[in-house]
């Protein structure tokens, strides 16, 4: 039943009913009357390689191109032409699809915005399929230019090239902006990718973090029947959901608890499997890929094997590669080492296969700079250049009376190039010092950097040896007012202390990650109040901001107050639906920060008491050292504090 869901809602097939009949795809788009209706199918079906391949399409597009140029149909040449290099892109010719797409688009004076975008899409995905990331950067230049911004980003280029964590930031400062705080689906779509990058970045458990969180407003998407959803809406949702269980499933696969990973990846496998769309194709691999690795890793070597042997469909060579090398791993573990060294060469040829790709992919890329007729071109010109060389140097021979000029020539060029010697020497001595000064410049920084690192440890150290000496004070103290007293100051203590601990543990010693240090600022105090506070709901959105030292440690007192004040008073009957809110926001020099909980609010009296109370007047004198002043909302349910900052 879920896979007639699934082809109702994306137009893969239509079935009505057990006498209804398949329609051809292929078909539909020859029966479309005009140039731009077929255009329309052709980019309208999600699937269109399902009944005929990429070559059958080709063929058909084909025909229809030479019959336009016949009768000199100017728009309905462009328009198959941009189909047929949408389809050289799909086969694998991307020297091919690229020529085509760079022809149109130098008539780009008479294309309308949506054929320059197709163009321009085409370029780009092509480009990207040749890694020639500099063209593809150009490319959406152009687009940005035109006013095509929608899609437009440079985060994707920067995954390709391996930089994941910069990706992810650009890829946060460009999409997070433009997600409504309502739409859920959206949201969950985006801390999956975001999780994706910190993945592949080898940075697992704050990966785990971003798919709980899409889990998280997921499950808010599906429960909220305020808004009806429509039935592509609900097959993401569903998908969606089937993904994040995956990758959570490989984060647990690279974090080594290989227990917790097999249902997650199982449950994916499940569910993207029931929807029988190539889309899915690759994650449904890679999970049975990481599935095998956990239950190798757990001695279960039977199911492993039957993993690695099922059907994997088409796999890319990186897949083909971990398959080989697992079956090599079982194998050993079994003493088979035989049919180990079978697996083993497979990868070295696949490997030399790779090689031999690389190098492909280079004369695509020379193909798609230059040009067919460009190359032509070049090769004419060399052959007319040679002669003209060649008549010159008989011209040369013939003419005695040139043998003074030439000599001449001759010598001023030797004291040319002798001059030229010189500066050459001189640069390589002034490059050896410059050289030696980067050198003991580095070395020096490294030193710093070094025993920056060890101050901090040590403050953070000295930190806790306060800490301690409170815990120390506190059991012997049977005043509960001093012990209450003692605990506060334990915790303020444990929030500078974690500071310096964030500090030396960063390779930038000059900014504070704030999102990862609130979450750490929170478990603390969580320690300290253990009976209370771990049924509350904490959101913590600091994303992206980053702090130096002077400004971390005011918020983190700021936080420790909040957080305690939230513990001990806001939820004095029970805290199952209890609610915090933490908003940072950084903003060019300044910034922005909001705290909310749902609890009982603060008591009428609540102005006299901030002359009083010690935990109020702290936050008062930290606010204003931030060069602020404290806001307090008291007309809602529960309370709200903010400030801006400098």
């Amino acid at each position: 039943m879920l896979s007639i869901f699934l082809f109702v809602g994306l137009g893969l097939s239509y079935a009505q009913d057990s006498d209804s009949i398949e329609i051809n795809l292929l078909d539909d788009f020859q029966n479309a009357q005009s140039a731009p209706q077929k255009m329309k199918l052709f980019y309208d079906m999600p699937n269109r390689y399902i009944q005929n391949s990429a070559y059958d399409w080709l063929e058909v597009v084909n025909v229809y191109l030479n019959s336009s140029e016949k009768t000199r149909d100017t728009l309905a040449v462009n328009t198959y032409r941009i189909m047929q290099s949408q389809l050289y892109k799909d086969i694998g010719d991307y020297d091919k699809s690229v020529a085509i797409a760079k022809d149109i688009y130098t008539n780009k004076d008479s294309l309308d915005k949506n054929t320059k975008a197709l163009v321009l899409t085409l370029l780009d995905e092509n480009y990207g399929k040749l890694q020639m990331y500099d063209k593809q950067i150009e490319i959406r230049e152009a687009k940005k230019s035109l006013g095509l911004t929608e899609g437009v980003a440079f985060y994707d280029i920067y995954a390709n090239m391996g930089l994941y964590r910069q990706a992810m930031k650009q890829y946060i400062l460009a999409v997070k902006p433009t997600i409504p705080d309502n739409d859920y689906l959206a949201l969950a779509r985006h801390h999956n990718v975001v999780g994706d990058y910190l993945r592949l970045d080898k940075s697992a458990p704050t990966a785990i973090t971003e798919y709980n969180k899409a889990t998280g407003f997921l499950k808010v998407f599906i429960n909220d029947n305020s808004n009806e959803k429509t039935e592509k809406e609900i097959f993401e949702s569903e998908s969606l959901k089937a993904e994040i269980e995956g990758n959570i499933g490989k984060s647990y696969v690279l974090l080594k608890n290989y227990i917790e990973s097999i249902p997650h990846l199982n449950e994916s496998i499940d569910v993207l499997s029931e929807y029988n769309n190539e889309e899915y194709a690759d994650q449904i691999i890679d999970n049975k890929l990481y599935l095998a690795e956990a239950h190798l890793q757990l001695d279960n070597n039977r199911t492993a094997k039957r993993l690695l042997e099922s059907s994997f469909g088409e796999m890319t060579a990186q897949q083909e590669l971990k398959r080989n090398r697992l079956l090599a791993y079982y194998y050993d573990k079994i003493e088979n080492f035989k049919s180990a060294s079978l697996f083993y060469k497979r990868n070295e040829r696949i490997t030399d296969s790779l090689k031999a790709n690389e190098l492909s992919i280079l004369k695509q890329q020379l193909v798609a700079i230059v040009g067919t007729s460009d190359l032509e071109n070049s090769r004419k010109l060399i052959n007319q250049q040679k002669l003209a060389n060649d008549k010159f140097r008989s011209e040369i021979q013939a003419k005695d009376e040139r043998i003074n000029l030439v000599f001449i020539s001759l010598v001023f060029t030797l004291l040319g190039f002798a001059g030229l010697v010189y500066a050459y020497l001189k640069s390589i001595k002034n490059q050896r010092l410059i050289a030696e000064q980067k050198h003991f410049i580095e070395n020096s920084l490294k030193e710093k950097e070094s025993l920056l690192k060890e101050i901090h440890h040590r403050v953070k150290n000295n930190l806790q040896m306060v800490s301690s000496l409170l815990s120390l004070q506190t059991r012997n103290t049977k005043s509960k007012a001093a012990i209450e007293a003692l605990e506060e100051g334990k915790s303020r203590v444990k929030a500078m202390a974690l500071i310096h601990q964030k500090l030396y543990q960063n390779d930038d010693l000059s900014v504070i990650e704030m999102q990862g240090y609130i979450e750490s600022l929170i478990n603390s105090v969580q320690s300290v109040y253990k009976k209370g506070g771990h049924n509350i709901s904490i959101t913590v959105d600091a994303e992206g901001t980053e702090l130096d030292i002077d400004r971390a440690i005011p918020f983190g007192l700021i936080l420790n107050e909040l957080v305690s004040n939230s513990f001990k008073y806001a939820f004095p009957e029970s805290d199952e639906n209890g609610k915090i809110y933490i908003h940072l926001r950084q903003n060019g020099e300044g910034g922005y920060f909001e705290y909310a909980d749902n609890g009982v609010g603060l008591p009428d009296d609540s102005d006299e008491r901030t002359n009083s109370s010690m935990g109020l007047r702290l936050i008062n004198r930290l606010v204003n050292q931030l060069q602020s002043k404290l806001n307090v909302d008291k007309t809602k349910e529960g309370v709200r504090f903010w400030f801006n900052y400098k």
